[in-house]
C-alpha cells in the first residue's frame, strides 16, 4: 500500500504528495525509535540473562551452605548428647566413682588395667569436648556463609526484577508506537532489507577475494572445523516467536537460539550473547563458514548464527519470528567458533 502510494505521487494533487510524503517520514521516524527500544531491551536482556545466571549459581552455593550448617547441627547433637550422658553418669557416680574402681582392685594386673580405662576415658572426654568446641564453630561460619549467599541471591533477584520491569516497560511503549502505523513500518522494513541483501550479495563476493578481515578483527584461522551440521538445528526453528529471555523450544531470544541449537551437537553456550562471543575461537570475517555465531552492537547485545552467502540465522526482535537475515550491519562486532 506504502509502495503503490509512493509510486501515484507524480499523477496524483500536490496535498495527497505532500501527505504520502509525511505518512513515510512518519513510519521512518517510529522504525527508528522502535529499533532503539529494541536494542535498549536487548541490552536490558542481557543484563536480566547475566542476573540470572549469578542467581542461579547463588542458589546452588546457598544449597550447599545449608547443607553445611545441617550437617554441623547434626553432629554438634550428637555430641552434645553423649557430653550430657557422661555427665549424668558422673554426677550419679560421684567424684569417687573413678578412686573406687581403682581401689576396688583385686591384683596389680587388674589396677594397671583399671587406670588405662580410664585414662582412656578422660582422654575421649577431652576429645568430644574439644570436637563440641569445634562444632559450634563450624556451625556459626556455616549459618554465616548462607547469610551471606542469601543475601547475594536476594541482590541478583532484585537486579533480575528491575531489568524484567524496564524490559516490560519498553515493550509496552513499542506496542504503543507501533499501533496504527504497522503497515507503514513493515513496507519500509521489506525495502531496507532488500537492500541489506543487495549489500550482503556485494560483501559476499568482495570478501571472497579479500585477505582483510571486514570487521571485527583479524584472527587466525581457527584450528576446528565449523560446527556445520548445528544450522539445521537452528533452521529447524525458523518461524518460532521472539519473546526476550526465552531458550526454546517453542520460542527465543537471540542468544536462547544458538545456545539451544548448540545444546544439541553437545556444545554447552551461556545464556548471553555477550558471554558466547568468548565460549569459541575468534573468527576473522573473511574466514566464517556455516555454524559460526556473529555479534553486533556495542556493548554486544545480539547474535545469529552464520549460515552462508552474507546471512545468518536469528532471533531478531520482539513482535517478529526467528528468520534468515542479512548480517550486514553497521554493528558488527566480530564472531566465534564454539567449541
Amino acid at each position: 500500500m506504502l509502495l503503490l502510494a509512493a509510486a501515484l505521487v507524480s499523477s496524483t494533487t500536490p496535498a495527497f504528495a505532500v501527505t504520502s510524503a509525511q505518512k513515510i517520514a512518519e513510519a521512518r521516524q517510529v522504525k527508528t525509535q522502535i529499533e532503539t527500544l529494541d536494542a535498549r531491551v536487548e541490552l536490558a536482556g542481557e543484563r536480566y540473562l547475566v542476573a540470572a545466571d549469578k542467581h542461579a549459581k547463588l542458589l546452588s552455593e546457598k544449597r550447599k551452605a545449608a547443607a553445611r550448617v545441617a550437617k554441623a547441627e547434626k553432629r554438634l547433637r550428637q555430641l552434645q548428647t553423649h557430653l550430657d550422658t557422661r555427665a549424668n553418669d558422673m554426677y550419679r557416680t560421684g567424684p569417687l566413682g573413678f578412686l573406687d574402681v581403682l581401689m576396688g582392685a583385686k591384683s596389680f594386673d587388674q589396677f594397671a588395667r583399671n587406670w588405662d580405662i580410664l585414662k582412656t576415658l578422660n582422654a575421649s572426654d577431652a576429645n568430644f569436648i574439644g570436637e563440641t568446641k569445634d562444632a559450634r564453630a563450624e556451625a556459626k561460619s556455616a549459618h554465616a556463609e548462607l547469610a551471606v549467599k542469601e543475601k547475594a541471591a536476594a541482590s541478583q533477584q532484585a537486579v533480575m526484577s528491575d531489568n524484567k520491569k524496564y524490559v516490560e516497560g519498553q515493550l509496552s511503549e513499542r506496542k504503543a508506537k507501533l499501533a496504527g502505523i504497522e503497515s507503514e513500518v513493515q513496507a519500509l522494513q521489506a525495502s531496507e532489507e532488500a537492500a541489506r541483501v543487495a549489500r550482503a550479495a556485494a560483501w559476499a563476493a568482495a570478501s571472497s577475494s579479500s585477505s582483510g578481515g571486514g570487521g571485527g578483527g583479524n584472527y587466525p584461522s581457527p584450528p576446528i572445523p565449523a560446527n556445520g551440521s548445528v544450522v539445521d538445528f537452528a533452521r529447524s526453528r525458523l518461524g518460532c516467536p521472539y519473546v526476550w529471555a526465552a531458550a526454546g523450544p517453542g520460542s527465543f531470544d537471540c542468544s536462547g537460539l544458538t545456545m539451544w541449537a548448540y545444546a544439541k551437537v553437545g556444545i554447552h553456550l551461556s545464556h548471553s550473547s555477550g558471554a558466547q562471543i568468548s565460549e569459541g575461537y575468534r573468527v576473522s570475517r573473511k574466514d566464517l563458514q556455516p555454524g559460526d555465531l556473529v555479534f553486533f552492537g556495542s556493548p554486544i547485545h545480539h547474535v545469529g548464527m552464520y549460515v552462508g552467502g552474507g546471512k545468518m540465522i536469528e532471533a531478531p526482535y520482539t513482535g517478529a519470528s526467528v528468520r534468515i537475515a542479512s548480517m550486514d550491519r553497521s554493528d558488527y562486532a566480530g564472531a566465534c567458533r564454539p567449541h
